[in-house]
């Protein structure tokens, strides 16, 4: 094995950034998008035109699910899933706070308040004790994350929902293409949504779509944001088409074109990163890492690549230093713990929250979620690799050896250190 780079010895993994970037780029658009989008210049309509509809068709065949409807992205979804199910201000929401903000906050705009849960680090969905724990008689909903595209057990938060009587969202925007025991990521709950951001692994530029079983919560969705559908709705609702209830949401066609063609090409994409990152799964689960492959139950998707340091003389802090040294693009989760945030615990969420008489806003400061927060810290994350690199990653897969094979000499090394 060659000399640690630590000390002096060549990297194992040549750092040009710039040449990285370009080699990783992500998304990867090409001919079919440009023809996609060509299509609504042709068809003089960037507003309204059948490829919203298109899209839509697509994610509700994709997900199993009965209805769908775009939006203009993934937090206004979000924020359509709460809303149609016609939960009051006031009633309580079981949350992860190890998450992207827009699984929450849009909660806000209606009165609803958070309820941060602990995370289980095997599964990365809520932890059930914690949840059990912090129930009361105004909890009315839970949010299921497969975060980083890693399925949570499904079975135990669906059993644990229908059990106490709550309402379930699945936020799936890091999961398209995922399954639990053979049924996709996005099908779970009484609302799905997922996000077509950039970053996405079906992107569309900006987009969401929320999906659902339930013609009455579709229904509702549309009041809320789709001014173009309300007149189409077979019930009474549709006398609410000339205002909706405020807002508009609808997705502009431009991104619904893209997302469908990325959404076509969403298999071959993620078995992509699935050949790029298994090795490195690999590697690192010989050196003391949890690294959250597929399993009996699990087929994962690769929206970040985030493992976890469960044993060894080296800590996560450790593994980053050397790894950075051997030229690895490393570092740790980019997702702060929302319940940690200066939003909550300054304060300003409170003077969204319409709380009826009497009722007065949690106060975040005291909360801690020691589990969670270990979790975070044990965390490293690595590049999703998106684009076919066999030799960057053999290379990453060198680094990785060289720094498992010599954890207690680093070890000896950074305490030895003023």
């Amino acid at each position: 094995m060659d000399k640690l780079a630590l000390f002096g010895g060549s990297p194992a993994v040549e750092n040009h950034p710039e040449e990285f970037r370009k080699s990783q780029r992500w998304p990867v658009l090409g001919g079919e998008e440009l023809g996609a989008i060509s299509r609504l210049f042709e068809d003089a309509n960037i507003s309204t035109h059948p490829v919203i509809r298109e899209l839509e068709a697509a994610y509700a065949g994709f997900s199993g699910r009965t209805h769908a409807l775009a939006h203009n992205n993934g937090t206004a979804a979000l924020l359509a899933a709460y809303w149609a199910l016609d939960l009051k201000p006031g009633d309580k929401v079981l949350v992860p706070t190890a998450t992207f903000w827009a699984s929450v906050l849009p909660m806000l705009w209606l009165g609803l308040v958070p309820v941060f849960c602990e995370s289980d680090g095997t599964t990365l969905g809520m932890d059930l004790a914690d949840m059990q724990a912090k129930l009361d008689s105004r909890t009315r909903a839970m949010v299921v994350v497969p975060l980083w595209g890693y399925p949570c057990d499904y079975d135990a938060q669906l059993e644990f929902a229908e059990r106490n009587g709550l309402r379930v969202i699945e936020d799936a925007s890091h999961a398209h293409g995922a399954t639990w025991k053979g049924k996709p990521c996005g099908s779970f709950g009484d609302v799905s949504v997922f996000s077509l951001q950039g970053d996405k692994l079906a992107p569309a530029g900006e987009g969401g779509v929320f999906l659902t079983n339930e013609r009455a919560l579709w229904d509702r969705a549309n009041l809320l944001g789709d001014i173009t559908r309300i007149g189409e709705l077979p019930t009474a609702d549709r006398r609410f088409a000339a205002t909706s209830f405020g807002i508009k949401t609808r997705i502009a066609p431009v991104s619904a074109a893209i997302g469908l063609e990325q959404l076509r090409k969403l298999s071959s994409n993620n078995a992509v990163r699935k050949t790029n990152i298994e090795p490195l799964s690999r590697a690192l689960s010989r050196h003391g890492f949890a690294t959250y492959g597929d399993d009996p139950d699990r087929s994962r998707v690769y929206f970040e690549f985030l493992v976890r340091h469960v044993d060894g003389p080296l800590d996560a802090e450790g593994w980053r230093e050397a790894l950075e040294a051997e030229g690895c693009v490393v570092g740790r989760p980019r997702y702060p713990l929302l319940h940690q945030q200066p939003f909550f615990v300054e304060g300003s969420f409170a003077d969204i929250l319409r709380l009826p008489p009497g009722e007065i806003a949690p106060d975040y400061r005291g909360l801690d979620l020691p589990r969670t927060r270990a979790l975070n810290e044990s965390l490293l994350k690595l590049p999703h690799f998106p684009n076919p690199a066999p030799d960057l990653v053999a290379s990453y897969a060198m680094a990785i050896e060289k720094v498992g094979s010599s954890q207690d000499e680093i070890c000896r090394w950074r305490a030895s250190r003023p």
